[in-house]
Protein backbone atom coordinates (compact mmCIF):
# COMPACT_ATOMS: atom_id res chain seq x y z
CA UNK A 1 0.00 0.00 0.00
CA UNK A 2 1.23 3.22 -1.04
CA UNK A 3 2.39 6.07 2.04
CA UNK A 4 2.28 9.63 1.61
CA UNK A 5 4.19 11.93 3.99
CA UNK A 6 2.18 15.11 5.84
CA UNK A 7 3.14 18.01 6.24
CA UNK A 8 1.57 21.11 8.78
CA UNK A 9 2.98 24.51 8.98
CA UNK A 10 2.46 26.20 11.87
CA UNK A 11 3.39 29.54 12.91
CA UNK A 12 5.20 28.15 15.90
CA UNK A 13 6.03 24.42 14.67
CA UNK A 14 6.64 22.72 11.21
CA UNK A 15 5.38 19.14 11.66
CA UNK A 16 5.87 16.38 9.30
CA UNK A 17 5.03 12.70 9.54
CA UNK A 18 4.68 9.49 6.89
CA UNK A 19 1.11 8.48 6.81
CA UNK A 20 -0.41 5.01 5.88
CA UNK A 21 -3.18 4.50 3.46
CA UNK A 22 -5.69 4.43 6.87
CA UNK A 23 -4.17 7.72 7.84
CA UNK A 24 -1.28 5.95 11.07
CA UNK A 25 0.95 8.16 11.62
CA UNK A 26 4.11 5.62 11.12
CA UNK A 27 7.36 8.32 12.23
CA UNK A 28 7.40 11.57 12.73
CA UNK A 29 10.12 14.39 13.16
CA UNK A 30 9.07 18.35 14.30
CA UNK A 31 10.96 21.91 13.77
CA UNK A 32 10.25 25.26 14.90
CA UNK A 33 9.31 27.42 12.16
CA UNK A 34 10.30 30.59 11.27
CA UNK A 35 8.95 34.00 9.67
CA UNK A 36 11.37 33.83 6.22
CA UNK A 37 9.88 31.57 4.07
CA UNK A 38 13.40 29.92 2.75
CA UNK A 39 14.31 28.92 5.70
CA UNK A 40 10.59 27.10 6.04
CA UNK A 41 11.21 25.90 3.08
CA UNK A 42 14.59 24.35 3.52
CA UNK A 43 13.14 22.98 7.27
CA UNK A 44 10.26 21.41 5.18
CA UNK A 45 12.80 19.11 2.54
CA UNK A 46 14.95 18.32 5.03
CA UNK A 47 12.12 16.80 6.89
CA UNK A 48 10.99 15.29 3.73
CA UNK A 49 14.47 13.72 3.04
CA UNK A 50 14.54 12.29 6.80
CA UNK A 51 10.95 10.64 6.25
CA UNK A 52 11.18 9.52 2.73
CA UNK A 53 10.96 6.17 1.20
CA UNK A 54 10.52 4.08 -1.78
CA UNK A 55 6.87 3.64 -0.77
CA UNK A 56 6.14 6.91 -0.61
CA UNK A 57 3.80 7.86 -3.44
CA UNK A 58 3.63 11.75 -2.93
CA UNK A 59 3.35 14.69 -0.43
CA UNK A 60 0.85 16.59 1.44
CA UNK A 61 1.33 20.21 3.25
CA UNK A 62 -1.32 22.17 5.11
CA UNK A 63 -0.43 26.22 4.88
CA UNK A 64 -1.84 28.44 7.31
CA UNK A 65 -3.42 31.90 5.37
CA UNK A 66 -4.98 31.76 1.67
CA UNK A 67 -4.14 28.39 -0.14
CA UNK A 68 -5.75 27.73 -4.10
CA UNK A 69 -5.77 24.65 -3.14
CA UNK A 70 -6.67 23.53 -7.14
CA UNK A 71 -3.73 25.70 -8.74
CA UNK A 72 -1.40 24.32 -5.52
CA UNK A 73 -0.94 28.04 -4.50
CA UNK A 74 -0.13 30.39 -1.47
CA UNK A 75 -1.85 34.00 -2.28
CA UNK A 76 -1.28 35.24 1.75
CA UNK A 77 -0.29 34.00 5.30
CA UNK A 78 -0.14 35.39 8.40
CA UNK A 79 2.67 34.78 11.01
CA UNK A 80 4.01 32.65 8.62
CA UNK A 81 3.57 33.81 4.89
CA UNK A 82 4.74 31.64 2.32
CA UNK A 83 3.02 33.07 -0.85
CA UNK A 84 6.80 34.45 -2.65
CA UNK A 85 7.53 30.75 -2.76
CA UNK A 86 7.05 28.09 -5.38
CA UNK A 87 5.77 25.73 -2.60
CA UNK A 88 4.30 22.84 -4.62
CA UNK A 89 6.97 23.14 -7.37
CA UNK A 90 10.21 23.42 -5.50
CA UNK A 91 9.79 20.82 -2.87
CA UNK A 92 8.32 18.74 -6.07
CA UNK A 93 11.76 19.46 -7.77
CA UNK A 94 13.49 18.60 -4.19
CA UNK A 95 12.05 15.32 -4.04
CA UNK A 96 10.64 14.08 -6.68
CA UNK A 97 7.26 13.06 -5.75
CA UNK A 98 3.48 14.78 -6.42
CA UNK A 99 3.01 17.94 -3.83
CA UNK A 100 -0.58 18.48 -2.60
CA UNK A 101 -0.96 22.11 -0.97
CA UNK A 102 -4.05 23.23 1.44
CA UNK A 103 -5.17 25.48 3.85
CA UNK A 104 -3.66 24.11 6.97
CA UNK A 105 -6.99 23.99 8.52
CA UNK A 106 -8.77 22.23 5.59
CA UNK A 107 -6.28 19.39 6.12
CA UNK A 108 -7.06 19.02 9.68
CA UNK A 109 -10.58 18.88 8.84
CA UNK A 110 -10.40 15.85 6.52
CA UNK A 111 -8.28 13.81 9.09
CA UNK A 112 -10.99 14.54 11.56
CA UNK A 113 -13.85 13.03 9.15
CA UNK A 114 -12.06 10.49 8.60
CA UNK A 115 -10.27 9.19 11.69
CA UNK A 116 -11.98 12.07 14.41
CA UNK A 117 -14.66 13.60 15.93
CA UNK A 118 -16.24 14.49 12.60
CA UNK A 119 -17.11 10.76 11.49
CA UNK A 120 -20.76 10.46 10.46
CA UNK A 121 -21.02 14.15 10.11
CA UNK A 122 -21.61 16.12 6.62
CA UNK A 123 -21.71 19.74 7.19
CA UNK A 124 -19.26 21.00 10.21
CA UNK A 125 -17.34 24.38 10.81
CA UNK A 126 -13.84 24.09 12.16
CA UNK A 127 -11.63 26.34 13.61
CA UNK A 128 -8.35 25.78 14.91
CA UNK A 129 -6.88 27.36 17.81
CA UNK A 130 -2.77 27.92 17.50
CA UNK A 131 -0.62 30.68 16.98
CA UNK A 132 -3.48 32.11 14.54
CA UNK A 133 -6.79 31.01 14.24
CA UNK A 134 -7.36 28.91 10.98
CA UNK A 135 -11.01 27.78 9.61
CA UNK A 136 -12.37 24.86 7.61
CA UNK A 137 -15.71 24.07 6.52
CA UNK A 138 -17.55 21.10 4.68
CA UNK A 139 -21.01 20.62 2.80
CA UNK A 140 -21.50 16.72 2.29
CA UNK A 141 -17.92 15.82 3.50
CA UNK A 142 -16.41 18.28 0.82
CA UNK A 143 -14.56 21.33 2.01
CA UNK A 144 -16.46 24.86 1.01
CA UNK A 145 -13.68 26.39 -1.03
CA UNK A 146 -15.56 29.00 -3.13
CA UNK A 147 -13.68 30.78 -6.00
CA UNK A 148 -10.70 29.40 -3.89
CA UNK A 149 -10.05 30.43 -0.14
CA UNK A 150 -13.05 29.53 1.57
CA UNK A 151 -13.53 29.24 4.95
CA UNK A 152 -11.21 32.15 6.73
CA UNK A 153 -13.05 32.10 9.94
CA UNK A 154 -10.14 33.55 12.02
CA UNK A 155 -11.24 36.29 10.45
CA UNK A 156 -14.92 36.86 11.15
CA UNK A 157 -14.88 40.60 12.48
CA UNK A 158 -15.73 40.31 16.22
CA UNK A 159 -15.24 43.88 17.31
CA UNK A 160 -15.26 46.89 14.70
CA UNK A 161 -12.88 48.70 16.60
CA UNK A 162 -10.42 46.58 17.37
CA UNK A 163 -6.70 45.47 16.75
CA UNK A 164 -5.28 45.46 13.39
CA UNK A 165 -5.11 42.12 12.36
CA UNK A 166 -2.40 40.22 10.10
CA UNK A 167 -5.12 40.91 7.07
CA UNK A 168 -5.20 44.40 7.46
CA UNK A 169 -8.59 44.67 8.80
CA UNK A 170 -9.11 45.37 12.30
CA UNK A 171 -11.09 43.30 15.19
CA UNK A 172 -10.77 39.58 13.20
CA UNK A 173 -11.40 36.75 15.84
CA UNK A 174 -7.90 36.29 15.45
CA UNK A 175 -6.84 39.31 17.52
CA UNK A 176 -8.93 38.09 20.35
CA UNK A 177 -9.03 34.51 21.17
CA UNK A 178 -6.01 33.04 18.99
CA UNK A 179 -2.85 31.63 21.55
CA UNK A 180 -1.20 34.62 20.48
CA UNK A 181 -4.14 36.67 22.04
CA UNK A 182 -4.40 34.66 24.89
CA UNK A 183 -0.66 35.59 25.39
CA UNK A 184 -1.92 39.45 24.95
CA UNK A 185 -5.04 39.04 27.66
CA UNK A 186 -2.61 37.73 30.55
CA UNK A 187 -0.29 40.66 29.91
CA UNK A 188 -2.50 43.25 30.43
CA UNK A 189 -3.46 41.31 33.39
CA UNK A 190 0.22 41.98 34.77
CA UNK A 191 0.58 38.78 34.64
CA UNK A 192 3.68 37.25 33.85
CA UNK A 193 4.14 35.23 30.12
CA UNK A 194 5.14 32.00 31.91
CA UNK A 195 1.35 31.84 33.18
CA UNK A 196 -0.41 29.17 31.12
CA UNK A 197 -3.66 28.37 30.48
CA UNK A 198 -3.80 25.57 32.58
CA UNK A 199 -2.59 27.42 35.36
CA UNK A 200 -5.73 29.82 34.74
CA UNK A 201 -7.84 26.87 34.82
CA UNK A 202 -6.74 26.23 37.78
CA UNK A 203 -7.43 29.48 39.24
CA UNK A 204 -10.82 30.11 38.07
CA UNK A 205 -11.53 26.69 39.49
CA UNK A 206 -10.20 28.24 42.86
CA UNK A 207 -12.72 31.82 42.59
CA UNK A 208 -9.72 33.51 41.13
CA UNK A 209 -11.86 36.39 39.55
CA UNK A 210 -8.82 37.75 37.66
CA UNK A 211 -8.15 34.04 35.74
CA UNK A 212 -11.83 34.38 35.11
CA UNK A 213 -12.02 37.57 33.37
CA UNK A 214 -8.58 36.56 31.32
CA UNK A 215 -10.68 33.57 30.12
CA UNK A 216 -14.17 35.04 29.33
CA UNK A 217 -11.87 37.87 26.96
CA UNK A 218 -10.40 35.11 25.46
CA UNK A 219 -13.85 32.86 24.96
CA UNK A 220 -16.43 35.32 24.89
CA UNK A 221 -14.88 36.97 21.00
CA UNK A 222 -14.90 33.11 19.84
CA UNK A 223 -18.63 32.51 20.88
CA UNK A 224 -19.63 35.36 19.00
CA UNK A 225 -17.56 33.84 15.93
CA UNK A 226 -19.10 30.42 16.34
CA UNK A 227 -22.62 31.88 16.26
CA UNK A 228 -22.05 34.23 13.54
CA UNK A 229 -20.70 30.96 11.18
CA UNK A 230 -23.96 28.89 12.62
CA UNK A 231 -26.42 31.55 11.57
CA UNK A 232 -25.02 31.58 8.08
CA UNK A 233 -24.13 28.09 7.45
CA UNK A 234 -26.27 25.80 9.84
CA UNK A 235 -24.02 23.05 10.50
CA UNK A 236 -23.99 19.87 12.52
CA UNK A 237 -21.33 20.39 14.50
CA UNK A 238 -18.70 22.97 15.01
CA UNK A 239 -15.39 21.26 15.96
CA UNK A 240 -12.32 23.34 17.64
CA UNK A 241 -8.95 22.05 17.38
CA UNK A 242 -5.15 22.87 16.71
CA UNK A 243 -3.04 23.02 19.73
CA UNK A 244 -5.33 25.09 22.25
CA UNK A 245 -7.98 23.87 20.71
CA UNK A 246 -9.08 21.46 23.67
CA UNK A 247 -8.48 24.88 26.29
CA UNK A 248 -10.46 26.88 24.03
CA UNK A 249 -13.38 24.48 24.08
CA UNK A 250 -13.01 24.65 27.28
CA UNK A 251 -13.10 27.94 28.12
CA UNK A 252 -16.11 28.54 26.06
CA UNK A 253 -18.29 27.43 29.19
CA UNK A 254 -17.23 31.20 30.44
CA UNK A 255 -19.22 32.20 27.28
CA UNK A 256 -22.37 30.38 26.69
CA UNK A 257 -24.30 30.58 23.70
CA UNK A 258 -27.31 33.03 24.49
CA UNK A 259 -29.35 33.29 21.22
CA UNK A 260 -31.88 30.00 20.76
CA UNK A 261 -31.51 30.48 16.92
CA UNK A 262 -27.96 30.07 16.92
CA UNK A 263 -26.71 27.53 19.12
CA UNK A 264 -24.98 23.83 17.75
CA UNK A 265 -23.24 21.56 19.36
CA UNK A 266 -19.55 22.21 19.56
CA UNK A 267 -16.87 19.67 19.98
CA UNK A 268 -13.46 19.81 20.65
CA UNK A 269 -11.53 18.27 17.84
CA UNK A 270 -9.65 14.27 18.61
CA UNK A 271 -6.60 14.66 17.29
CA UNK A 272 -5.15 17.19 18.46
CA UNK A 273 -1.64 18.25 16.51
CA UNK A 274 -1.32 15.17 14.19
CA UNK A 275 -4.85 16.30 12.49
CA UNK A 276 -2.53 18.57 10.35
CA UNK A 277 -0.45 15.99 9.03
CA UNK A 278 -2.61 13.26 8.85
CA UNK A 279 -5.34 15.56 6.52
CA UNK A 280 -2.12 16.31 4.28
CA UNK A 281 -0.95 12.78 3.87
CA UNK A 282 -4.86 11.66 3.25
CA UNK A 283 -5.21 14.27 0.77
CA UNK A 284 -1.69 13.39 -1.01
CA UNK A 285 -3.08 9.87 -1.00
CA UNK A 286 -6.48 10.77 -1.83
CA UNK A 287 -5.41 12.70 -5.36
CA UNK A 288 -9.05 14.45 -6.00
CA UNK A 289 -9.03 15.88 -9.52
CA UNK A 290 -10.89 18.96 -8.16
CA UNK A 291 -8.26 19.86 -6.03
CA UNK A 292 -4.90 19.01 -7.68
CA UNK A 293 -5.15 18.57 -11.72
CA UNK A 294 -1.86 19.35 -12.23
CA UNK A 295 -1.18 15.85 -11.09
CA UNK A 296 -3.51 14.26 -13.23
CA UNK A 297 -2.61 12.77 -16.50
CA UNK A 298 -5.14 14.33 -19.81
CA UNK A 299 -6.78 11.00 -19.77
CA UNK A 300 -8.83 12.14 -16.47
CA UNK A 301 -10.58 14.48 -18.27
CA UNK A 302 -14.37 14.17 -18.82
CA UNK A 303 -15.11 12.57 -22.17
CA UNK A 304 -11.80 10.67 -22.29
CA UNK A 305 -11.26 7.93 -19.53
CA UNK A 306 -13.85 5.25 -17.79
CA UNK A 307 -15.28 6.51 -14.53
CA UNK A 308 -16.90 4.95 -11.66
CA UNK A 309 -19.08 6.37 -8.83
CA UNK A 310 -18.76 3.49 -6.24
CA UNK A 311 -21.82 3.10 -3.97
CA UNK A 312 -19.70 1.17 -0.91
CA UNK A 313 -21.25 0.04 2.48
CA UNK A 314 -20.98 -3.39 4.33
CA UNK A 315 -24.46 -5.53 3.87
CA UNK A 316 -27.85 -3.98 4.36
CA UNK A 317 -26.12 -0.69 4.56
CA UNK A 318 -29.21 1.22 1.67
CA UNK A 319 -26.23 0.82 -0.96
CA UNK A 320 -29.15 -0.65 -3.99
CA UNK A 321 -31.51 2.22 -2.87
CA UNK A 322 -28.94 4.62 -3.11
CA UNK A 323 -27.92 3.24 -6.59
CA UNK A 324 -30.66 2.87 -8.32
CA UNK A 325 -31.51 6.19 -7.36
CA UNK A 326 -28.41 7.94 -9.00
CA UNK A 327 -28.71 5.49 -12.03
CA UNK A 328 -32.51 6.59 -12.52
CA UNK A 329 -31.58 10.49 -11.98
CA UNK A 330 -28.01 10.34 -14.23
CA UNK A 331 -28.46 7.73 -16.84
CA UNK A 332 -25.58 6.25 -15.86
CA UNK A 333 -25.55 2.09 -16.08
CA UNK A 334 -25.60 0.28 -12.87
CA UNK A 335 -23.41 -2.68 -11.92
CA UNK A 336 -24.26 -3.92 -8.81
CA UNK A 337 -22.98 -7.47 -7.07
CA UNK A 338 -25.53 -9.57 -6.47
CA UNK A 339 -27.64 -8.74 -9.51
CA UNK A 340 -24.07 -10.60 -11.42
CA UNK A 341 -23.89 -13.11 -8.67
CA UNK A 342 -28.04 -14.13 -7.43
CA UNK A 343 -28.47 -15.76 -11.39
CA UNK A 344 -25.86 -18.00 -10.35
CA UNK A 345 -26.95 -18.80 -6.94
CA UNK A 346 -30.29 -19.34 -8.76
CA UNK A 347 -29.12 -21.60 -11.56
CA UNK A 348 -26.85 -23.70 -9.47
CA UNK A 349 -29.16 -24.14 -6.77
CA UNK A 350 -27.12 -21.99 -3.98
CA UNK A 351 -24.00 -23.46 -1.63
CA UNK A 352 -22.21 -23.11 1.26
CA UNK A 353 -20.76 -20.01 2.60
CA UNK A 354 -17.33 -20.42 1.10
CA UNK A 355 -18.76 -20.96 -2.32
CA UNK A 356 -20.93 -17.59 -1.55
CA UNK A 357 -17.48 -16.09 -1.13
CA UNK A 358 -15.88 -17.72 -4.45
CA UNK A 359 -18.61 -16.72 -6.27
CA UNK A 360 -18.98 -12.97 -5.19
CA UNK A 361 -14.96 -12.63 -5.98
CA UNK A 362 -15.75 -13.92 -9.38
CA UNK A 363 -18.49 -11.66 -9.72
CA UNK A 364 -16.55 -9.00 -8.58
CA UNK A 365 -13.83 -9.49 -11.47
CA UNK A 366 -16.64 -9.56 -14.04
CA UNK A 367 -17.81 -6.11 -13.45
CA UNK A 368 -14.44 -4.76 -13.92
CA UNK A 369 -14.26 -6.97 -16.96
CA UNK A 370 -17.25 -5.37 -18.31
CA UNK A 371 -16.33 -1.52 -17.23
CA UNK A 372 -13.17 -2.23 -19.18
CA UNK A 373 -15.04 -3.03 -22.23
CA UNK A 374 -17.31 0.43 -22.07
CA UNK A 375 -16.26 3.23 -24.61
CA UNK A 376 -14.03 5.71 -23.34
CA UNK A 377 -16.08 8.09 -21.75
CA UNK A 378 -18.10 5.78 -20.01
CA UNK A 379 -19.58 6.43 -16.30
CA UNK A 380 -20.67 3.61 -14.38
CA UNK A 381 -21.84 3.18 -11.02
CA UNK A 382 -20.80 -0.12 -9.09
CA UNK A 383 -22.55 -0.97 -6.34
CA UNK A 384 -20.85 -3.31 -3.80
CA UNK A 385 -19.07 -3.75 -0.21
CA UNK A 386 -15.57 -2.85 -1.55
CA UNK A 387 -13.81 -3.74 2.21
CA UNK A 388 -14.73 -7.58 1.62
CA UNK A 389 -11.26 -7.91 -0.37
CA UNK A 390 -7.82 -6.44 -0.20
CA UNK A 391 -7.65 -2.67 -1.04
CA UNK A 392 -5.01 -3.51 -3.89
CA UNK A 393 -7.09 -5.81 -5.85
CA UNK A 394 -9.91 -3.08 -6.14
CA UNK A 395 -6.94 -0.83 -7.29
CA UNK A 396 -5.88 -3.27 -9.95
CA UNK A 397 -8.92 -4.20 -10.97
CA UNK A 398 -9.46 -0.16 -11.77
CA UNK A 399 -6.16 -0.07 -13.44
CA UNK A 400 -7.05 -2.68 -15.97
CA UNK A 401 -10.41 -1.52 -16.08
CA UNK A 402 -8.80 1.87 -17.57
CA UNK A 403 -10.91 4.00 -14.72
CA UNK A 404 -8.91 6.94 -13.92
CA UNK A 405 -11.53 8.76 -11.92
CA UNK A 406 -13.52 7.46 -9.11
CA UNK A 407 -15.94 9.05 -6.46
CA UNK A 408 -17.38 7.35 -3.68
CA UNK A 409 -21.08 7.63 -1.56
CA UNK A 410 -20.40 6.21 1.58
CA UNK A 411 -23.81 4.20 2.78
CA UNK A 412 -23.81 3.60 6.56
CA UNK A 413 -26.35 2.53 9.30
CA UNK A 414 -26.26 1.39 13.09
CA UNK A 415 -26.20 -2.32 13.27
CA UNK A 416 -29.07 -2.74 15.01
CA UNK A 417 -30.89 -1.39 11.84
CA UNK A 418 -29.04 -3.49 9.68
CA UNK A 419 -29.28 -6.28 11.69
CA UNK A 420 -33.39 -5.36 11.16
CA UNK A 421 -32.66 -4.99 7.46
CA UNK A 422 -30.97 -8.05 7.27
CA UNK A 423 -33.38 -10.50 9.22
CA UNK A 424 -36.32 -9.08 7.15
CA UNK A 425 -35.04 -9.70 4.08
CA UNK A 426 -33.71 -13.51 4.43
CA UNK A 427 -36.47 -15.13 2.40
CA UNK A 428 -36.26 -13.34 -0.21
CA UNK A 429 -32.47 -13.90 -0.81
CA UNK A 430 -31.42 -17.29 -3.37
CA UNK A 431 -29.95 -20.27 -1.20
CA UNK A 432 -25.83 -19.78 -0.92
CA UNK A 433 -26.42 -16.22 1.08
CA UNK A 434 -25.27 -16.45 4.88
CA UNK A 435 -28.61 -16.85 6.92
CA UNK A 436 -29.69 -15.37 10.27
CA UNK A 437 -26.18 -16.68 11.71
CA UNK A 438 -24.59 -13.86 9.78
CA UNK A 439 -26.09 -11.08 11.74
CA UNK A 440 -24.42 -10.57 14.65
CA UNK A 441 -21.18 -10.70 12.68
CA UNK A 442 -22.92 -7.83 10.43
CA UNK A 443 -23.65 -5.74 13.46
CA UNK A 444 -19.57 -6.21 14.54
CA UNK A 445 -18.95 -5.50 10.91
CA UNK A 446 -20.80 -2.19 10.68
CA UNK A 447 -18.79 -0.89 13.53
CA UNK A 448 -15.52 -0.96 12.00
CA UNK A 449 -16.50 -0.60 7.98
CA UNK A 450 -14.38 2.46 6.95
CA UNK A 451 -15.56 3.89 3.24
CA UNK A 452 -12.27 3.31 0.67
CA UNK A 453 -11.58 7.62 0.72
CA UNK A 454 -10.31 7.05 -2.61
CA UNK A 455 -10.98 10.41 -4.04
CA UNK A 456 -13.82 12.31 -3.19
CA UNK A 457 -16.33 11.19 -0.63
CA UNK A 458 -19.90 11.71 -0.15
CA UNK A 459 -21.45 10.46 3.22
CA UNK A 460 -24.97 9.20 2.96
CA UNK A 461 -26.84 8.24 6.98
CA UNK A 462 -29.34 5.69 4.99
CA UNK A 463 -31.65 5.83 8.25
CA UNK A 464 -32.34 9.43 7.21
CA UNK A 465 -34.19 10.40 3.80
CA UNK A 466 -32.14 10.37 0.89
CA UNK A 467 -31.01 13.56 -0.36
CA UNK A 468 -30.70 12.14 -4.21
CA UNK A 469 -30.43 16.23 -5.52
CA UNK A 470 -27.61 16.62 -3.26
CA UNK A 471 -26.02 13.61 -4.55
CA UNK A 472 -26.77 14.31 -8.37
CA UNK A 473 -25.26 17.96 -7.75
CA UNK A 474 -22.29 16.52 -6.25
CA UNK A 475 -21.64 13.77 -8.41
CA UNK A 476 -21.63 16.90 -11.35
CA UNK A 477 -19.29 18.83 -9.75
CA UNK A 478 -16.84 16.38 -9.01
CA UNK A 479 -17.36 13.70 -12.05
CA UNK A 480 -19.27 15.49 -14.32
CA UNK A 481 -22.59 14.93 -15.97
CA UNK A 482 -21.66 13.67 -19.41
CA UNK A 483 -22.17 9.96 -20.73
Amino acid sequence: MPLSIGIDIGGTNLRAARISGPGEILDRIAEKSAPDPELVLSRIADMVRRLDSAEVAAIGIGVPGRVDARRRTVLSGGYVNLASVSLAERLEDIAGKSVVVDNDCNMALVAEMALGAGRGHGNIVMFTIGTGIGGAVTQNRQIMRGRATAGQLGHITVDVNGEICACGRRGCVETTSSGTALGRHIARAGLGPDVSVDQLFARDAAGDIQARGILEAWARPLRAAIDTTVAVLDPDLVLIGGGLGRAAHKALACAPALAPWYQCKVEAAQLGDDAGVIGAGLQALAGEASMTPALFSPLTQPGRARRAVLVNGVPASGKSTVSRGIADRMGWPLLALDTVKNPFLEVLGGGDREFNRTLGRASYQAIWSVVGEAPAGTTVIVDAWFGFQPRQFIEDYLRKAGVEQTAEIWCHAPGEVLADRYRARLDQRPAGHPGAAYIPELIELASRAEPLRRGPLFDVDTTRPIDFDAITQWLRTVIGASN
